[in-house]
């Protein structure tokens, strides 16, 4: 097994090749605006530093976020690219499930990134492994008094300190992370979600109202 795990739902641009044992490279850079021109040359150097072929990898395992659309799609479409043109077959997981996965929180606690607007995306989880529900949109004041107590990872609690004031890293979510916990699943016989995009709310760029439709005579 040779997985290559890729996340662009938040501003990490993150990649990680897992041998179905261990991560046996990664990678995370920065840059909410740039996901489409960093992403594949962080999969062309992490291969070369693991002194592998793209030809080699037996899966792809993809975050279907939530987050916002543009960056999210990227790596969606760069996923449903490499399966196609591998044939080989491309698994979805939960970006905040990853999130989840790298906090080595134990007990109840919640995962929330950030989803603009002064909102949140986020989950509540009984360990690192089983999430109890969402994921949902919510403003943090919102949803205060139901995440009270609780640990929380990710950049969207780290953001709002009075509705997380126990907050944690990680702030982004690594593809390493996704990569084992999408092979531990599989490990298990476990079947992984379809690659398809927790969006959660409209894009924001909308078609203006009264938009005129130009047609030829």
């Amino acid at each position: 097994m040779l997985l290559l795990a890729l996340d662009t739902a938040t501003p990490a641009v993150t990649v990680a090749l897992h041998d179905g044992t261990d991560v046996v490279a990664s990678s995370a850079q920065v840059d909410a605006r740039r996901h489409g021109e960093l992403l594949l040359p962080a999969v062309d150097r992490l291969l070369a530093v693991a002194g592998l072929r793209l030809d080699a990898v037996t899966g792809i395992v993809v975050g279907v976020g939530p987050g916002p659309y543009t960056g999210l799609r990227v790596g969606l479409m760069t996923a449903d690219t490499f399966g196609l043109a591998l044939g080989v077959p491309v698994y979805g997981l939960c970006t905040l499930d990853g999130l989840a996965y790298a906090s080595d929180l134990e007990g109840p606690f919640v995962v929330a990134t950030d989803a603009r607007r002064k909102e949140v995306y986020w989950a509540r989880y009984a360990d690192v492994r089983t999430r109890l529900s969402g994921p949902a949109v919510d403003r943090p004041a919102d949803i205060a008094d139901e995440v009270a107590g609780l640990p929380a990872v990710g950049a969207g609690a780290l953001l709002y300190p009075d509705a997380f004031p126990n907050a944690h890293e990680p702030e982004h979510v690594s593809a390493a992370a996704l990569a084992g916990l999408a092979a531990e699943r599989l490990a298990a016989g476990e079947e992984l979600p379809a690659p398809r995009p927790l969006y959660l709310r409209r894009p924001d760029a909308q078609v203006p109202k009264n938009y005129k439709v130009v047609t030829p005579k």
